[in-house]
């Protein structure tokens, strides 16, 4: 009993850090492939869905590596203990007791056929669940300015009162097999009984042995009894394995060493067409375009032109349905063909700088956002690139670059968020910048003077980068020098 309960102590302790460190590597490797993994422009998973498989159901699979299983196997221990003693005492009883055992075995099949199924649909509504709240939080002045906040709780209710048919439905299949399993049990309990009482009445055995054949029953049966309630557990882990398996799935970007053009970079477009989905109309079709090195382009047209679509074919976000993506070095000193061609490529990402549209900030300090563009920056490069950012009012700040910014860039308005962006663009270092309406939420006159900013810094380099802007705006437009406008393919 002492061993047992320093066997036990340490075992917590054992399982309780290699879980967090399961946990963590898992977290970890996933969260890492995720990040690395291939986007088709469309996500399939709704971001609480994959949080919920991160979070939850890596820690159920690893609860039941490092907790549920040793249990398990202790069990599996006893039993087979208790059933050679008892077998060396009486070959036919412990044959008999254990023949419930293939009845067990396919129940249980059964059983955990069924219950996965119906786990796995408690689980889905949970990740709904989760998603909705998230989803709910990060927009919730909208829902209060549409008056809409009971109209999503609403909707809560009814995805939790779905989850409550489910839970019931799985409690009470698993009660009733339950019963079933405990019903064999009694009556291999009883068989054991009537056995000895009768070689007892016959003069076979002693009371003593009678009452270690009762026992060594109960030894036998527990373990059974215990496994029972493992299985539920197991059959959780297995449904939150495949979940998790689910997230691997997804094939990852083209890995390799970064393919840098130091001394400058172009881009061509050659005959490329693209559409999201089989379902989709092609957003571009035949599009041919060159971006020359050290040129300044305005990428022009209306909503659902594709402006969007070719900078992520450029980031290599996306693969054209068709056509070549190419990021070139220039020209050869006979100004014939580039010196070197390449399809973009993740490797070739390394020589972009991208600001997209909308805010997107980190919670942090503007430091931490600052040192996400170049995490080796020193504080005079990030001043140097707010103030060409024209991002001055963070000098003003109290706290300056250790200034906290809420989620989303709470904290700050729509422009200040803007120009971090921007600043933060800048402290990466690469041969072409992309701004996909990086300046919307500026007014006129702060718009004129960081492309200004923009314009004269980038002429004072060594190596002019390649500048493209998908903008609206004429002030971006008078500042290039050249103009593309992407027409809407009519469906």
């Amino acid at each position: 009993m002492v061993l047992q309960m320093a066997i036990g102590y340490a075992g917590r302790w054992i399982a309780a850090l290699l879980g967090v460190d399961a946990q963590n590597r898992m977290q970890r490797h996933l969260f890492d492939h995720l990040l690395r993994s291939q986007w088709n422009g469309r996500e399939t998973r709704h971001s609480g869905d994959v949080l919920n498989r991160l979070m939850s159901d890596s820690q159920t699979v690893v609860n039941v590596v490092t907790d549920t299983m040793p249990q398990a196997l202790a069990v599996l221990v006893r039993l087979a203990c208790a059933f050679l003693f008892l077998y060396s005492m009486d070959a036919m009883l412990a044959v008999s007791v254990t023949i419930i055992l293939p009845v067990f075995i396919l129940l249980s099949r059964l059983y955990i056929h069924r219950m996965r199924a119906i786990t796995r649909e408690v689980r889905k509504t949970e990740s709904r669940i989760q998603s909705t709240l998230q989803e709910s939080i990060q927009h919730r002045l909208v829902l209060k300015t549409l008056e809409r906040v009971q109209t999503l709780v609403g909707v809560v209710s009814d995805m939790q009162a779905t989850l409550r048919r489910q839970v019931r439905h799985r409690t009470l299949f698993s009660s009733t097999s339950n019963l079933v399993l405990n019903t064999g049990f009694g009556a291999a309990y009883l068989f054991t009984f009537l056995w000895s009482a009768n070689r007892l009445a016959e003069g076979t055995i002693t009371f003593g042995m009678m009452t270690a054949f009762i026992q060594l029953c109960g030894q036998i049966q527990g373990p059974f009894r215990e496994l029972t309630r493992f299985i539920p557990t197991i059959i959780t882990s297995f449904t939150a394995a495949e979940r998790l398996m689910e997230l691997e799935e997804t094939p990852l970007e083209e890995d390799g060493d970064p393919i840098r053009f130091p001394a400058g970079a172009g881009i061509r477009v050659t005959d490329v067409s693209y559409a999201y989905d089989d379902y989709s109309r092609e957003v571009l079709e035949h599009l041919t375009l060159d971006f020359p090195p050290g040129s300044a382009t305005a990428i022009l047209g209306e909503t659902g032109a594709g402006k969007t679509t070719l900078i992520r074919l450029i980031l290599a976000l996306l693969k054209p349905d068709s056509g070549t993506v190419e990021m070139y070095d220039g020209l050869q000193p006979d100004g014939q063909r580039p010196a070197r061609a390449i399809p973009v490529s993740a490797r070739t990402r390394c020589n972009l700088v991208y600001v997209p549209q909308g805010n997107s900030l980190f919670s942090g300090t503007l430091r931490w956002n600052l040192q996400l563009g170049n995490p080796t920056a020193t504080d005079e490069e990030m001043n140097e690139a707010l103030r060409l950012a024209c991002a001055d009012f963070v000098f003003g700040l109290p706290a300056g670059l250790e200034t906290p910014v809420g989620e989303g860039g709470a904290g700050l308005s729509e422009g200040q968020a803007q120009r971090i962006a921007i600043a933060r663009a800048l402290l990466r270092r690469g041969t072409i910048l992309l701004l996909d309406e990086a300046t919307s939420a500026l007014d006129q006159q702060t718009e004129a003077q960081l492309l200004e900013n923009l314009i004269e810094h980038h002429r004072q380099l060594s190596v002019p980068p390649t500048l493209i802007f998908i903008t609206h705006r004429t002030a971006v437009v008078d500042h290039c020098s050249q103009v593309i406008t992407l027409q809407k393919i009519k469906e």
